[in-house]
């Protein structure tokens, strides 16, 4: 049984303060637990499942140090954030910040530039993982990687897609690189401009990019539109075309 404390607690995590504050964050769902049980099972820091999963995946759980404590599904309906608990939920610490080296030449990244829907960046964190991108980068406005409905969104990517935060100039200059593309409505086609290595700035939802980002581009690039009457593309799913096409110049 769960303590009136150990809710609160975990409730409070819901909160980006609170997890900034303790270091840690809260992972649900039997898709992304069973995930993390699998490829990081060293950042469970409490884990807690109904009697069935544990069963269920006794193989995945002698992997982790640490108990899992045994709650029923009512129990886990007063510490989720979903609409409809799942059978398990998982309290994890705040990943290692490791340095990364990039050879842009011949892959391509994202840059998030003020992107603030948790859902657009768990989806291109699964998109990168889709299409072989193991490292995405931020502006610092952008949404943290720890919100639970970006963690949800991923579906398991947060444990594959490397998320830096940093400002554009910092990483042009340390991995020195020479393609910077701002996705823009206006530019050269992605179908004839044959993106083979760069980094590939996508905008905020409501904005788009930043002037100040802008300046930084040395190229524009553009997804053609049939319906000139639609306005723009949603951030994960151009950077979801932007990635397909990457792909199939590659191979």
């Amino acid at each position: 049984m769960i303590s009136k404390n150990q809710i609160k607690f975990i409730k409070s995590l819901h909160n980006k303060k609170n997890r900034e504050e303790e270091k840690l964050f809260i992972v649900e769902g039997i898709k992304s637990v069973c995930d993390l049980l699998i490829t990081k099972p060293n950042i469970i820091k409490y884990l807690y499942a109904t009697e069935n999963f544990i069963i269920e995946n006794a193989d995945k759980l002698k992997n982790v140090e640490i108990t899992a404590e045994v709650v029923k599904k009512s129990e886990l309906e007063h510490i989720s954030g979903l609409s409809s608990a799942n059978e398990t939920l998982a309290v994890c610490k705040y990943f290692e910040d490791n340095s990364v080296t990039v050879n842009f030449k011949s892959q391509i990244s994202f840059y998030l530039d003020n992107i603030r829907d948790p859902g657009n960046l768990g989806t291109i964190m699964r998109i990168c993982s889709w299409f072989g991108i193991p490292d995405l980068f931020c502006s610092p406005g952008t949404v943290e990687l720890y919100n639970s409905k970006c963690i949800q969104a991923s579906m398991g990517a947060f444990l594959r897609v490397n998320v830096h935060y940093l400002p554009i100039t910092e990483l042009i200059t340390t991995n020195k690189i020479d393609l910077v593309y701002a996705t823009l409505l206006k530019g050269d086609s992605i179908y004839k401009e044959k993106i083979t290595g760069g980094l590939i700035v996508i905008g905020n939802e409501a904005n788009g990019i930043s002037e100040e980002v802008i300046k930084v581009c040395n190229k524009q690039i553009t997804i053609p539109s049939a319906d000139l009457s639609t306005e723009s593309l949603n951030a994960a799913i151009a950077s979801s075309i932007i990635a397909s096409e990457y792909f199939r110049n590659k191979f």
